[in-house]
């Protein structure tokens, strides 16, 4: 049995579990390169089980009906956008989940809030040129944080605002006064929480409803010395206003690590902004994450070989 690990970009899928575990008739395959169409067609169309890694490698329908062989198609994380569920359902392909932790997007959230803060990469960079001191920085303690979301992740980056003595507010379409007070956080209506946070972070998950949740009005809203911290996914901010208001001066920047196209085009305008720190998606790229995933994904593959019940997405 051929069993293909996709997109695994640093080489380190094979350490992270013991797939020896899977016997010597399953052979295992990592793959580094991002493959798409035709390409990846080709290259996993004799593997029963494909796992991928979270949303790198989409499976529409068209995708999924050129892989007759394939019988399980594990992903990291027990959502993924990027999987044609019900096209799978119909071609009789199991689609399962390996759990994930929930800190490691929150302390890397964090990372950018304070990266942008103080202008990190600036003064890095001007160091390593023989430069000192370029910028001058803002401080967190005092300043309104502002959380769209407030779910396991969102409620986690919550409890580091109030450690930074800042002020913590938050909305979504969902959210209420009451949820909100559980966590110690002050709910706003939309417009309001635009204007008043100096940091705003996005904690939701992208669905029909919440695709371009954050719009131009809502950028135009925000304070000229306000930041905006995407590590959620792209998709979620209405990118040609993001990048008006950072090329225009509506906000001061914007840290991000989720994109409408991953990888980032090379030649993409963003990568040109100098009021935006990019970091290529490493929310859940933490070694422990990673071992914890693989764990899941070989527990995935183990019951499903042996008939037994499985982690399947909904």
């Amino acid at each position: 049995m051929k069993v293909a690990v996709l997109d695994d970009y640093q080489g380190v899928a094979h350490s992270m579990a013991d797939w020896g575990v899977l016997g010597d008739d399953v052979r295992v395959e990592f793959l580094s390169e991002h493959l798409d169409g035709a390409d990846l067609i080709e290259r996993i169309s004799e593997c029963e089980i494909v796992v991928a890694m979270r949303e790198r490698t989409a499976f529409p329908a068209g995708v999924l009906q050129q892989l007759p062989r394939l019988r399980l198609l594990v992903t990291t994380g027990m959502r993924n956008a990027s999987i044609d569920l019900g096209a799978a359902k119909d071609l009789g392909i199991v689609v399962s989940g390996a759990e994930g932790l929930t800190w490691s997007t929150a302390e890397l959230t964090w990372g950018l809030i304070i990266a942008s803060a103080r202008h990190l990469v600036v003064e890095a960079a001007s160091m390593r040129a023989g430069g000192w001191q370029r910028t001058v920085g803002g401080d967190l303690a005092g300043r309104t944080l502002g959380l769209v979301g407030l779910g396991h992740l969102g409620a986690r980056v919550a409890t580091y605002g109030l450690a930074f003595d800042m002020r913590v507010i938050a909305w979504s379409p969902n959210l209420t006064v009451e949820r909100a007070a559980e966590q110690g956080v002050a709910y706003r209506p939309k417009d309001a929480f635009f204007a008043e946070a100096d940091v705003i972070s996005i904690h939701m998950v992208l669905g029909h409803r919440t695709r371009a949740l954050i719009t131009e009005a809502d950028l135009r809203r925000m304070k000229p010395t306000s930041y905006l911290i995407n590590t959620s996914r792209g998709p979620l901010v209405d990118e040609a206003a993001l990048i008006r208001a950072l090329r225009e001066g509506w906000i001061a920047g914007a840290a991000l690590d989720v994109y409408d196209t991953e990888p980032l085009p090379a030649d993409h305008e963003l990568r040109r902004l100098e009021n935006a720190l990019l970091t290529p998606h490493i929310g859940y790229v933490t070694r422990d994450t990673y071992t914890h995933f693989f764990a899941g994904v070989l527990e995935d593959i183990q019951a499903f070989l042996a008939g037994a019940p499985i982690r399947q997405l909904l």
